[in-house]
């Protein structure tokens, strides 16, 4: 029998979630619920209350109460179930998590959802995700449910939604996964449209050797979920081709993935492949959304929603420098590839972003900072000649095998 654990503030949500438990122990599968309440009052039993929780935070529910603050106790709770969850599900006590709450209740339990490994049903009912809901999913697969109405009390609409809630986690807790017979050791590579026939060559490649490549869509959110399944040791090889989310993360485009992108796989040590695939451009939504800062630059509309901003020589220095820096860190084979005609399907001859002066900063700034224990490979061609691509897949065919 399937068990969820229930997450919750049960000081302000005791009556919602005792619904949905009832609810899911009638469609035959377990509870544990677990209290991440701080105000006193509240009469919903929890089989981890919250004294553990706030302990397991490194504080005492007590002290959480007295000091009155509301940003310290969710902090402090936050750090505790994630603690809790861990422990709980390396002990194989649940099979799914599922969360309601306002604000403070879902940074609570989604906290917890994203210390758990990718494919634990995670499902959160929330009155916020109408909005950006970036920091509550991270880099794991947690479903979100649009509570319509704020979770307090059971009415005609919060019965229908969390109804649903509760069937929809019971459905995903007993959902089998059919065995694929694909065990091959998994190449991560990354993406964006104007790198498109460069990865699709270096799959091809790899379609033939025993490994199966898994393409990350460079947008930020994309080079997040490839770190995070790198440190989760889901990969075992990286062709990270396409590295355009560091333009955005210097420049201050829309699709940044963070100052951290490209430490995963050198933490690791497992081989990998980089190059500068779409780091002539930086990425902003339509045209009247663009910065007044970057007035007078050279911009091409990629569609109405997307607009793409063509980064400068000196930026293109200081992003070769950070490649650089990024692939001397590395504690496993490593090698940095270059195509020397350009960097994305807009940055070739006669195309609105060719600007070989940007180029040849970008590459020059790599050949001077970069460390020799790593490989530096220069080749005469576009990244989206086959050609490229082939040969990228071969490098790192080589490093994986030896």
């Amino acid at each position: 029998m399937p068990t969820i654990l229930l997450i919750g503030t049960l000081d302000t949500k005791g009556r919602e979630f005792a619904f949905v438990r009832e609810l899911i122990e009638a469609n035959g599968c377990g509870t544990l619920m677990m209290d991440a309440g701080v105000m006193e009052g509240h009469g919903e039993p929890a089989d981890i209350p919250p004294e553990a929780v706030a302990e397991a935070g490194g504080v005492s529910l007590e002290a959480l109460r007295d000091a009155e603050d509301r940003g310290l106790a969710v902090e402090a709770m936050m750090r505790g179930v994630r603690v809790l969850t861990l422990e709980l599900f390396a002990a194989g006590r649940f099979d799914a998590v599922l969360g309601l709450g306002g604000g403070g209740g879902t940074m609570i339990a989604t906290a917890a959802m994203q210390v758990l490994p990718v494919g634990v049903p995670k499902l959160m009912v929330s009155t916020v995700v109408a909005s950006d809901v970036r920091p509550y999913v991270g880099v794991k697969d947690i479903t979100l449910m649009y509570s319509v109405v704020d979770i307090a009390g059971i009415n005609g609409i919060s019965r229908r939604v969390l109804a649903n809630a509760a069937g929809a986690i019971c459905g995903m807790a007993r959902q089998t996964v059919p065995e694929s017979g694909d065990d091959r050791p998994v190449v991560a590579a990354t993406m964006f449209g104007v790198t498109t026939p460069c990865v699709t060559a270096l799959r091809e490649r790899f379609d033939i050797e025993d490994y199966q490549v898994i393409v990350f869509h460079a947008t930020g959110s994309g080079g997040r979920a490839m770190e995070g399944l790198i440190r989760d040791g889901y990969i075992a090889g990286v062709a990270d081709i396409t590295t355009t989310e560091w333009a955005d993360e210097l420049v201050g485009g829309v699709l940044s993935a963070g100052p951290e992108r490209l430490d995963a796989a050198g933490q690791a040590g497992i081989p990998q492949v980089v190059s500068v695939g779409a780091l002539d451009m930086v990425n902003f939504h339509a045209m009247d959304t663009v910065p007044r800062a970057f007035a007078g630059r050279t911009f091409y509309r990629h569609n109405p929603n997307v607009t793409l901003m063509r980064t400068t020589v000196d930026e293109n220095r200081r992003l070769g420098e950070i490649i650089a820096r990024k692939a001397n860190a590395a504690r496993g084979p490593t090698c940095v590839m270059l195509p020397l005609r350009g960097v994305s399907g807009i940055d070739a001859l006669n195309q609105p972003f060719h600007d070989p002066k940007a180029d040849a900063a970008l590459f020059d700034a790599i050949r001077e900072h970069l460390e020799p224990q790593v490989i530096l490979r220069e080749l005469k061609h576009h990244i989206n000649d086959p050609a490229f691509g082939f040969a990228a897949a071969e490098q790192l065919l080589g490093m994986l095998e030896a």
